[in-house]
This record gives C-alpha cells, sequence and structure tokens, in this order.
C-alpha cells in the first residue's frame, strides 16, 4: 500500500517541483530515521528488562535466604556481580549494539548493590543507608565512562540525590553535610558535557538538562546548618545560577522544553520569592538572630560570583539577548536581605513590587515574541501575588471577588488582544 507520505512525493516528482535525485535522497533520509526507532526501543525495554531480571533473581534468593549455608551465600551474593560483569565484557569486547550495553550497564549496577547488601548481611558488617548508598554509587560511577552508558549516567545521579537527601536530611543527620554528594555530581559533569556537545538534540540530553538542577535543588537544604533566613538566599542564587545558564547561547537557542536551567530557574525565583513576600517570614525568620556560618557563606559567595560572571558572559560576550530582570534578581534579593536585619518593611514592600514587575515583564515580552506561554506565565505570577495577598491582608470579600474577576478578565483579554494582532501580523506578511 501506498502511504499519502509517497503519494505526495510522486506528485511533487510528476509536476516536476523535485527531481529522482531528491527523491532517493528523500527516501534514504526517512529510510535512516525508521532504522533508529526500532534500536530505540530496544534499549528501553532491554534496560527495564534487564532491571526486572535482576530484581527477580534478588527475590527469589531472599525467598530461600536462611535455607542456604553460609559458603553458598556468599557464592550467590557473588553470582550477579560475575554474571554481570559478563555481559558487559561481551557487550564491549563483541562491539554489540548500543542496548546492549545499556542493559547490561543496568544490570551490572544493581549486581553491585545487591552484592554489597548480601555480604554485609551474611556477614553483619555494620553500616547505614548512607554509606551503602555512598559506596554503591561510587564504585558504578567508573562504569560510565568505560561503557559511556546513559542509563548509568541517570543511575548514578538519581542515586547520588538519594545519598544526599539521606545523609543531609535524616533524623540523627541534622549535623552532616554531604560532600561526597558534589564530588558524585562534579565526576558526572565531563559525561553530561560530552552528551552536550556530540548529542544536544538527543532526548535523554534534554532530560540531563531537567535532572542535574533538579538534583541541586534538591540536596542544597542539606548545606545550611543555622540559619533558615540564609537558605531563602542561597536558593535565590542558585536559582540566579540555573536562569543564566539557561540564557546561554547554546541553551538559549534551543526548544524551550528542553532548556531545563531556564524553567528551573525562572520558576524557583517566583517561588521563592512568593514565599517571602509574606510579613511572617521576614518578622519570624529574616529579623531572628542571625549566626554567621562559614560554610553557608563560602557556598553563597560561590553561587554569587558564578551568576554575575553567568550575566555578563551573557550580556558582554554572547551579545544574543538582553539583559532581562530575571537574571539580576538575585543581585536584588542579597541587597533586600542585608537590609532586612535592620529593618524589615522595606525589603516585603520591594519584594512585593519585585514580582509585580516580573509579571508584567513577562507579559511584555510574550507579547512582543507572540508568545502565549510567556505572555500567560507573567498573568500568572500577578494572579499568584494577589492570591498571596489575600492571606495576611484584610480584605472584604466583595473586594476579592472584583479582584478575581479582573484578573480572570485581564486573562481573556490580553490573550485574545495578542491573537488578534497575531492574525494582522499573519495577513501583512502573506500579503
Amino acid at each position: 500500500m501506498i502511504s499519502k507520505f509517497q503519494k505526495e512525493i510522486q506528485l511533487l516528482l510528476d509536476n516536476q517541483v523535485i527531481n529522482q535525485e531528491t527523491v532517493k535522497r528523500i527516501e534514504t533520509f526517512y529510510a535512516s530515521r525508521n532504522e533508529e526507532k526500532p534500536n530505540r526501543l530496544f534499549t528501553i525495554f532491554g534496560v527495564i528488562g534487564a532491571t526486572l531480571v535482576g530484581l527477580g533473581i534478588i527475590l527469589i534468593l531472599a525467598h530461600n535466604w536462611d535455607n542456604f549455608s553460609k559458603s553458598i551465600k556468599t557464592v550467590l551474593a557473588f553470582a550477579p556481580l560475575l554474571i554481570g560483569q559478563f555481559f558487559v565484557g561481551y557487550s564491549l569486547f563483541k562491539a554489540k549494539a548500543k542496548s546492549w550495553v545499556e542493559a547490561s550497564g543496568a544490570f551490572l549496577f544493581f549486581a553491585v548493590g545487591s552484592s554489597i547488601g548480601l555480604v554485609s548481611q551474611i556477614y553483619n558488617i555494620p553500616g547505614d543507608l548512607s554509606s551503602y548508598l555512598l559506596t554503591w554509587t561510587l564504585l558504578c560511577i567508573p562504569l560510565v565512562y568505560i561503557l559511556k552508558s546513559n542509563t548509568l549516567v541517570f543511575l548514578c545521579l538519581v542515586f547520588a540525590t538519594y545519598y544526599g537527601c539521606n545523609y543531609g536530611y535524616g533524623y540523627f543527620s541534622s549535623s552532616h553535610t554531604p560532600w561526597w554528594y558534589l564530588l558524585m555530581v562534579i565526576t558526572l559533569i565531563p559525561q553530561y558535557f560530552q552528551l552536550i556537545k556530540s548529542k544536544k538534540d538527543f532526548n535523554f540530553t534534554s532530560i540531563c538538562n531537567w535532572l542535574f538542577p533538579l538534583s541541586l535543588v534538591i540536596v542544597l537544604g542539606a548545606f545550611t546548618e543555622t540559619n533558615s533566613g540564609f537558605g531563602f538566599l542561597m536558593y535565590i542564587l542558585l536559582f540566579g545560577v540555573f536562569y543564566n545558564i539557561g540564557k546561554l547561547k547554546f541553551f538559549y537557542n534551543q526548544k524551550l522544553r528542553r532548556n531545563g536551567y531556564l524553567i528551573i530557574g525562572s520558576l524557583g525565583t517566583v517561588i521563592t520569592l512568593l514565599i517571602t513576600s509574606f510579613k511572617w517570614i521576614w518578622n519570624d525568620i529574616f529579623r531572628s538572630e542571625f549566626i554567621f556560618n562559614p560554610q553557608e557563606a563560602a557556598i553563597a559567595v560561590l553561587l554569587f560570583v558564578s551568576a554575575s560572571l553567568l550575566v555578563y558572559r551573557t550580556t558582554q560576550k554572547e551579545k544574543n539577548n538582553d539583559l532581562s530582570l530575571f537574571q539580576i534578581v538575585f543581585f536584588v534579593f542579597a541587597l533586600l536581605f542585608s537590609v532586612a536585619q535592620k529593618d524589615e518593611v522595606i525589603p516585603l514592600v520591594l519584594i512585593n513590587v519585585l514580582l509585580l514587575v516580573l509579571g508584567v515583564n513577562a507579559i511584555k515580552i510574550g507579547a512582543d515574541r507572540f508568545h502565549f506561554g510567556i505572555l500567560n506565565y507573567g498573568l500568572l505570577i500577578i494572579t499568584a501575588l494577589i492570591v498571596c495577598r489575600f492571606f495576611d491582608t484584610d480584605m472584604s470579600f466583595v473586594l476579592r471577588g472584583l479582584l478575581f474577576v479582573s484578573v480572570g478578565v485581564g486573562f481573556f483579554a490580553t490573550n485574545y488582544m495578542m491573537l488578534q494582532k497575531q492574525k494582522k501580523t499573519t495577513k501583512s506578511i502573506s500579503k
């Protein structure tokens, strides 16, 4: 059966729009694309299958574990590890397809974890979950570079994040700082850079553009020890770093959904500002006794310098876009944080003004670019600010209702006017 696409190609050929050589190049291009799709699916299902097989073996052994002697238990503990190494070696030396490498790498990753756990249980080796996760992940990170495996990058980053949360946020580890987490993330960055350079349009590279910043956002709180108010400053600075990374030419020229740094930086900044727009935050937290902590101060300075250098890079060296307010919010908040130690009223008012300006700025950018997503994002910022003020101001229900009606009308009117403007622009271009 001739597909609709083939009919269109034949129609273009019959009308001499394209020649036979062009038809052959088009067919070759789409044939190569169709060949890659099954490989990708096979890779995904291969990784899932290897993971399920490994977990199934562990469950079967666990069910009969008490019936085995210590020597048999030891052999069974190392058996998955040996099997995983065999398949990894087979995949490398036989130069098997990428799906083989990914599946065998995933199987070996979980085999390492099961072997460590089983040996510890057999010989009663003391330890906690944090040390177990740390040992497991550190042993598997070299496999990332041996196999060049995307699956192992994902697994190592997820388990490193799990370790950071368990070690830094645990009930008995409130004073612990997960420095090993930073080391593990840093060791994964070279492979991530290689993906960015060689495979920037791959879906997994886009996933990494979200995973790395999300991981840092999740674990950053574990690096705060004394003053909770200082944590807000650290998060604003981190989001400033992410937003300015997203403004770099390499990320900024990609589709928005692939630019996790820009989206996380923007959303994180707005959410943090909304939280700090409440009066009680400044009265109870920022005006509380400030305890200087060298560790928190060093991290804050590092983040501030990094964000400042990125602003300079995007605005002066690359010159790919104009300076936006979102890029310097971290600097404004740092100034307000220093003022808050003496007076909480001025920072509180300016935070609300800053949110309003950010919303208006987003609306303007969306209108200039005919981007409905950015336009409505700005409207949502203003709406969220109004909703937050309902909780700490005395307003009558009538006034609140009128405000909601006004915001709803604003949503409709703004989108309608931009749609009409877009239609007029399209018609003028077509003419």
